[in-house]
């Protein structure tokens, strides 16, 4: 790894507290939404990675989320009884599960997004776009890093 010698230990922990804090802001935000629902931040994430990647696995969802068999149960759980997702069995292998919003679902997603996308796009349309591009590419490498 190439040295920054630029980068201090302070100025990382300004970074790091500055992904921490954007992070709260934009779930703050969906906090409303989610209320109105009786849902958390586990559920926003679940419903938004099922917006993004239609007819997801249950094996694919554990592994973008990271999280225990457990945990997510619950959490698909409570949006089934909310009617908020449903299954699909996988035509060639029964064993698998598909998870689709519904349209209760949908409707919650639109919600959460329409309140999140209001601050993402206030702080874009305030940068340029060579700042634009470049925050997408340090977010990238901080998500894709290895440690």
């Amino acid at each position: 790894m190439k040295k920054l010698l630029y980068l201090k230990d302070e100025d990382l922990k300004q970074y790091i507290e500055k992904i921490f804090l954007g992070y709260r802001e934009t779930v703050s935000d969906a906090r409303i939404v989610l209320n109105k629902y009786s849902l958390g931040v586990a559920h926003n994430k679940v419903i938004h990675l099922i917006s993004l990647y239609e007819g997801i696995t249950i094996s694919d969802l554990l592994r973008k989320l990271k999280v225990t068999k457990q945990s997510l149960n619950r959490v698909l759980q409570d949006l089934i009884n909310i009617s908020a997702i449903k299954y699909e069995k996988d035509q060639v292998d029964t064993r698998v599960k598909h998870v689709y919003l519904t349209e209760e679902g949908q409707k919650i997603f639109n919600e959460i997004f329409s309140v999140q996308k209001k601050r993402i796009y206030k702080a874009f349309s305030n940068s340029n776009a060579s700042e634009v591009i470049s925050f997408d590419k340090v977010l990238k490498k901080i998500i894709n890093g290895k440690i």
